[in-house]
């Protein structure tokens, strides 16, 4: 069970020092004191060590520890103050911390009275501050405010005094002097009333020798680390000069000579800068000095502080608390925030304090205090007084011990108490006797060594002190020693095998076993095995550990420990585990040519089946993953750590990798060697596929299929092209840079088209030349078409197409692959012209799409690989007009036995139409789609009915523009066979469509 530790108080925090501005907008004072301690202490304050009546003002609140002052006043608060902070076990008391009240008051309004002098003397203005706290900044107004007077080495003004110095008066000096002080905390001002300043007239002042007018005092004293400023100026005529030294010693490097000279600054102020110092003030005339001493001080600070402690009721107390500081600090002590003096029993020398035979009474809080004149400080530390009967905890009070024969038997006794309680023992009711196997040891406890079985019964041990007395018993039981064999004791398996280890126990029958299985040392997780291993008790003496699909990370020793009440045995078995290698050491490329790689690799882990050969493997951006390479020697066996990759690209980047195999099988393979390129050689490979393209007239295209970077090795790469007419000796060859280039275009004027060439393409690199290809014949291009069509003509078909025919003579030079018609309207530029292609000998075409009656221009001109021949002369034709858009009206039919007659009124066309050439009766059955034209030049027609159902009948005009709008539908019912006793007139002057 956690529990909260009783304890004294302990400062957390204690008062500082206040100096508190009188005019400041913050109406109050807090003065912290906090402390930690349980109980919670309680706080009470201390004035010039007179506790403060909290009752006694209503302008003072304690919040927790804190003391607030509220609208606090010079006359009534300034003053030492302290913290005591109280609880059960004592009470401490804090460091003093002065409240100090920053003001300044106003110069008396008197007026001041002039001083007069002659010119050249010397003159002292006094400054007479008011009232004061804490300290003043002194500077001097010449007539009116803001002009200050400048010190230099006549004038100076002395920050301790407050006086203006001029050595020798000028004329110019003559005015009204005002002193200004300014406090350092408020930064408040104030102005004296003014000090005329005059000339006497009767006479100048002559020379004299200096008078040193301000100087430090006797003796100056410093804290360590402070800044010292010792102030010198003298009146004399001519004006003194100012300079310092240090008697018996040097002035420290550090110090600065301020306000020409005559202040000496010494910053950071140390032991050794103390000593006599001196100032001289030189003239013409002669010179003075002063001498005074530099003493530098040190607050005390702790070196051994206190410490807590509890003592038992009847022990001695030293405490020793140790401070360095200059003058050496002297000590006193507080009991319970009061001055502890000594008396019979208490000794206190040089900040030690000794109590002879503590009791309850000397409990307490104890404070050590260490002082010099310039400051105290306070150590604490608490007293605890124990004084209690014996007492054992209750896991002690009855014991069973077991154990078994011959070996040792340690029965603890350890009382609490205080004092400390003596021991005794007992078997029994008798007492122990001591022997060379039994002894009571230092701590209390019986040991027995090589323990019989006469050592067993009960043992008693007692406890006892003036407070009273306690005892435990213990029973010790002596044992047969447990065995134990593991069985097998050394093994080799192969991964994937399994294996049962027996262990068995021979003990004494009268204690339970319980069995332990470690691999390596480490407790075997049945769980986490992956079903591993598995745990088998049988008997109850005797458990096995079975180990199914062992890995090679199940090679070890395995141990297996008895416990039982009195002892625990263990012992040990080895598995060895044969299994595929483990990967090789990392593999280093030693040397590398154009097309080898010497490679080195540390061995393997063979997993105890020693390695058969090593497998060497590459892989490079042009492989599809790793591949097997081929090696010097041929078969890399397992006692060799180096071979050579052979058959390998140049200029190809590779990395290696090495795999082992065992008679078991093969392992992981190594991490890859670094990237490593093979050196560059001259290329060993061909373009493939030479072949001829078609090209422009007097051009021999030669085209190849690119070899792949794989093969190219090295830099610069690219081609050779040779070629020759057949049947020539010379080769001419070009060169083509490019190593991505596929062809090549070589341009003759004499060469006639369709010339044979033998050509070759071979491969270069910077290391040199590599192989040509097979030689492959090749024609030069066939020249263009030299001739244009003759006889082109172009006849208007419809509204929308145009037949323009040609005739083409055979030439020797450029079969046409087939012809080019363009075509354009008549308001058109040739340039916008139209094209159609047509393929082949074909000698017209049918162009459609066209705009109705409208004038087109055409020409026809041949065309092969080589290009397009001259093109015909231009020819023309318009454009049918489209046809009729009326359509025929007012149909009229009557039926007569297996025929119907028809008649409408004739079309009129308008002004951009065809002319009417006839009209076009088309009839079907319902429910078929092809219908049947009767053509007439007539408004009227006789359609025959051969077949019974219903016929559907529309009519149009027809024109060299193509037919025009369909007339109305007009459905006609045929009774094939006995409607021609029926006759129906019907005029339709209303169609409806159907």
């Amino acid at each position: 069970a956690s529990f909260i530790v009783d304890y004294g108080p302990v400062f957390v925090q204690e008062p500082d020092d206040i100096i508190f501005p009188t005019d400041s907008d913050e109406k109050k004072v807090a003065l912290n004191c906090e402390v930690r301690g349980n109980p919670v202490p309680s706080y009470r304050w201390l004035r010039n060590g007179t506790e403060i009546d909290l009752e006694s003002d209503y302008r003072y609140s304690l919040i927790d520890g804190t003391f607030i002052i509220s609208n606090p006043s010079e006359a009534k608060d300034s003053g030492h103050y302290q913290c005591l902070a109280t609880n059960t076990f004592g009470s401490i008391l804090s460091r003093e911390a002065t409240l100090q009240f920053a003001y300044l008051g106003n110069f008396s309004g008197r007026t001041r009275s002039a001083v007069s002098v002659r010119e050249g003397q010397g003159v002292v203005l006094m400054c007479s501050p008011p009232p004061h706290s804490p300290e003043i900044i002194y500077s001097w107004v010449f007539n009116e405010f803001p002009s200050f007077v400048a010190e230099d080495s006549r004038r100076f003004i002395s920050q301790e005094t407050g006086n203006l110095y001029i050595s020798k008066v000028q004329t110019s000096d003559v005015g009204s002097y005002i002193c200004l002080v300014k406090n350092t905390v408020t930064n408040a001002r104030v102005l004296s009333p003014p000090t005329p300043l005059t000339l006497r007239n009767d006479g100048v002042m002559g020379e004299y020798e200096p008078k040193i007018e301000v100087h430090f005092p006797f003796t100056v004293t410093a804290a360590k680390g402070t800044t010292v400023k010792m102030e010198c100026f003298a009146l004399g005529n001519p004006v003194p000069t100012i300079t310092w030294m240090k008697v018996n010693g040097y002035i420290p490097s550090k110090a600065r000579l301020r306000k020409s000279q005559a202040v000496l600054e010494i910053p950071n102020v140390q032991l050794d800068d103390a000593g006599i110092y001196e100032c001289r003030a030189e003239n013409s005339r002669g010179k003075n000095s002063f001498r005074g001493q530099l003493q530098v001080y040190t607050y005390p600070h702790w070196v051994e502080k206190l410490n807590d402690t509890q003592l038992d009721s009847g022990s001695p107390l030293r405490w020793e608390c140790k401070a360095t500081g200059k003058p050496r600090p002297t000590y006193r002590w507080l009991k319970n925030g009061i001055p502890f003096s000594p008396q019979s029993r208490v000794e206190m020398v040089n900040g030690v304090l000794m109590i002879h035979n503590v009791n309850q009474s000397d409990a307490g809080m104890y404070q050590c205090l260490a002082e010099n004149k310039y400051g105290a400080i306070y150590a604490s530390a608490e007293l605890k007084i124990l004084a209690s009967a014996p007492t054992f905890a209750l896991n002690q009070l009855k014991k069973t011990i077991i154990v078994t024969k011959a070996r040792e038997v340690v029965i603890e006794c350890k009382p609490q108490g205080s004092p400390k309680p003596t021991i005794s023992w007992k078997k029994g009711d008798k007492a122990v006797r001591e022997n060379k196997r039994i002894a009571i040891l230092p701590d209390g406890s019986l040991r027995i060594l090589n323990a019989s079985k006469s050592d067993e019964g009960k043992y008693v041990c007692q406890g006892e002190n003036i407070f009273g007395s306690a005892e435990i018993i213990a029973s010790v039981s002596v044992k047969e020693p447990t065995r134990i064999e593991l069985t097998p004791k050394r093994t080799e398996l192969t991964v994937g095998e399994s294996i049962v280890l027996n262990c068995k126990a021979i003990h004494d029958v009268s204690l339970d076993v319980t069995f332990y299985w470690t691999l390596k040392g480490q407790p075997i997780d049945f769980e986490k095995e992956g079903g591993h291993f598995e745990s088998i008790r049988a008997q109850a003496s005797s458990a096995d550990l079975m180990i199914r699909n062992i890995l090679l990370m199940h090679a070890g020793r395995y141990g297996c420990r008895v416990q039982t009440t009195a002892d625990s045995v263990s012992d040990e078995a080895e598995l060895l585990v044969r299994g595929p290698p483990g990967p090789p050491g990392v593999v280093i490329v030693e040397e590398i040519t154009e097309s080898t790689a010497t490679l080195s690799w540390s061995p393997a882990a063979d997993n105890h089946s020693p390695i058969s050969s090593y497998n060497l493997q590459a892989r490079s951006p042009f492989s599809l993953g790793w591949q097997t390479v081929k090696t010097v020697p041929e078969i890399i066996t397992g006692d060799m750590e180096s071979a050579m990759a052979v058959d390998l690209n140049p200029w190809v980047e590779y990395e290696f990798r090495v795999v082992a195999t065992n008679p078991i099988g093969t392992g992981d393979p190594s991490i890859p060697s670094r990237m490593i390129r093979t050196n560059e050689a001259v290329p060993k490979t061909a373009p493939t596929n030479v072949s001829g393209q078609s090209g422009r007239r007097h051009e021999l295209v030669i085209a190849w299929e690119p070899v792949s970077e794989e093969f190219q090795n090295g830099e610069g790469f690219g081609y050779i092209v040779a070629f020759r007419p057949n049947g020539t000796r010379g080769w001419k060859e070009k060169m083509v840079t490019s190593s991505e280039a596929s062809k090549f275009i070589y341009r003759d004027e004499s060469v006639p088209p369709l010339t044979p060439f033998e050509v070759k393409v071979g491969v270069y690199n910077n290391k040199g030349d590599g192989p040509f290809s097979q030689i492959v014949v090749i024609c030069s291009a066939e020249g263009e078409p030299s001739a244009a069509p003759t006889d082109v003509k172009a006849t208007s078909v419809s509204v929308s197409e145009i037949l323009v025919a040609w005739k083409h003579m055979k030439e020797s030079l450029g079969r046409p692959q087939g012809f080019e018609v363009g075509y354009w309207k008549d308001m058109e530029q040739e340039e916008a012209a139209e094209t159609v292609k047509t393929r082949g000998n074909e000698s017209s075409i049918i162009l459609t799409g066209l705009e109705g009656n409208t004038l087109y221009h055409f020409t026809v001109r041949a065309y092969n690989g080589a290009g397009y021949g001259p093109p015909s002369s231009e020819v023309s034709a318009t454009t049918k007009k489209s046809p009729p858009s009326q359509a025929p009206s007012n149909l009229r039919w009557e039926q007569q036995g297996f025929q119907v007659s028809l008649a409408w009124e004739p079309v009129i066309p308008l002004a951009n139409e065809s002319e009417v050439m006839g009209y076009k009766v088309f009839y079907r059955q319902e429910g078929h789609s092809n219908s049947q034209v009767i053509e007439t030049q007539k408004p009227q027609a006789v359609v025959p009915l051969p077949d019974a159902g219903v016929y559907i009948i529309e009519v149009r005009a027809y024109s060299e523009g193509g037919d025009g709008t369909a007339s109305s539908q007009i459905r006609v019912p045929s009774y094939s066979g006995n409607a021609s006793s029926v006759k129906i007139t019907l005029i339709l002057l209303i169609v409806c469509v159907c």
